[in-house]
């Protein structure tokens, strides 16, 4: 998404806490033309996420704001333990707020910013094979849905993106077949156009995210019994 956004009349805030990732994803966005600057901190520090948002707020108003925590548990089959659950469900719910919620009183004040929240399909209903994931993604979709209704009559835009699998360092170590697998170039390039519609939901590939619709329509009796088979993470 940064890269997909680089270019020379685009200013950029990249946050991250991977250091050695984030100069390089950085460096690369200057070579594009854009005006860079990064923030190094963990985003479940609450504090320090606060501190490089507004820190950024301060050298110029942040026009879309694009909320990305996200990790996954399990390991290699073997389901998400109680360490690896608060761990999920910490920065993937509060990660999320904690990026949000320091700029919404700025944009409420000058009426307009638009904010992105990147939930996932496994947020449609609740999988056996990813119990904290699904949770997480499941409440980042319904706060997101919510504050778009909340903020509209301060014309402030807010869109839930809903991705399927996308080839990325968080996808690399799933050792089941994974539909529909998308290059995270695609990808970018479908949310940026979902955003610049201001779509309320941005949910692809559409065999997956019909798939997830209708799922989440059929009762409990019928699916949970088809979602056990799942394969776990």
């Amino acid at each position: 998404m940064a890269i997909a956004y680089s270019k020379p009349e685009n200013r950029l805030f990249l946050c991250g806490r991977n250091k050695e990732r984030l100069y390089d994803v950085a460096a690369i966005c200057k070579e594009q033309g854009a005006e860079v600057y990064t923030y190094l901190f963990d985003v479940t520090d609450a504090f320090a996420a606060q501190e490089a948002v507004l820190n950024a707020e301060s050298v110029a108003p942040i026009d879309l704001l694009i909320a990305n925590a996200g990790i996954s548990g399990g390991v290699l089959g073997e389901a998400e333990g109680n360490a690896q659950t608060r761990q999920v469900l910490n920065t993937n719910i509060f990660g999320v707020a904690n990026t949000v919620l320091p700029l919404l009183d700025r944009m409420r004040t000058r009426k307009s910013g638009q904010v992105a929240i990147i939930s996932s399909i496994a947020g449609y209903r609740g999988l056996p094979s990813a119990p904290a994931y699904s949770a997480s993604k499941a409440c980042v979709k319904a706060w997101g849905e919510a504050l778009r209704g909340w903020l509209k009559s301060e014309n402030i835009k807010v869109n839930v993106v809903c991705p399927g699998f996308i080839k990325t360092p968080l996808t690399d170590v799933n050792v089941f077949r994974m539909p529909f697998l998308m290059q995270p170039e695609k990808a970018a390039k479908i949310i940026q156009k979902g955003l610049k519609k201001n779509k309320p939901i941005i949910a692809f590939p559409f065999p997956m995210a019909f798939g997830a619709w209708f799922m989440s329509a059929i009762p409990a009796c019928i699916i949970h019994p088809l979602l056990r088979h799942l394969p776990k993470k």
